[in-house]
């Protein structure tokens, strides 16, 4: 395995170092899945948490000063209201760090494919739509997950609004 650059710890270099660690966790986690934070399971929440201590020496390096603290947070928070900024003016990164909403459920019939590359299991589903008062994945024309990793869930029996789109309803 090839060696990493050698980046010291100068304050410009924690910047550097933040930013690099920044951008690879919000790869690694798109890549892993649709989930927020008050979705997420015990053991998804554990990992989260030691990610953050692991991570930590790899920004700031000896840097252990208060400034160079400082510098760490403020690089992670100035990235992320960038980034927010751009995904909100380019469609394609947008796509690439939300994703797109993913079938799960068409007419009665759960797609375990698309629940395996998501990561849900059918249970999850299924409580999903007993949150929407219906007591059958049979009484279920649509189940999406949306990009906010919520469930939207769209009866059969629905009614459709005057565009033709159906209304949908999430879970809490």
């Amino acid at each position: 395995m090839p060696a990493l650059p050698d980046i010291g710890e100068s304050l410009p270099d924690v910047v550097l170092r933040t930013a690099i660690v920044y951008l690879f966790l919000v790869t690694v986690l798109r890549i892993s899945g649709k989930r927020e934070v008050g979705q997420m399971s015990v053991l998804e929440l554990v990992v989260i948490l030691v990610i953050s201590d692991a991570v930590q020496n790899s920004m700031v390096g000896g840097n252990t000063s208060l400034w160079g603290g400082l510098v760490a947070v403020s690089t992670l928070l100035l990235l992320d209201v960038g980034l927010k900024a751009l995904s909100s003016r380019l469609p394609f990164l947008r796509r690439a760090i939300a994703g797109e909403p993913r079938l799960l459920v068409r007419d009665g019939r759960i797609l375990n494919q698309a629940l395996r590359r998501e990561g849900i299991d059918a249970d999850e589903v299924q409580a999903a739509v007993r949150a929407h008062g219906l007591e059958r994945i049979d009484d279920v024309k649509f189940a999406i997950l949306e990009t906010d990793g919520s469930i939207s869930v769209i009866p059969k029996s629905e009614e459709h609004e005057p565009e033709g789109r159906p209304e949908s309803r999430r879970a809490p």
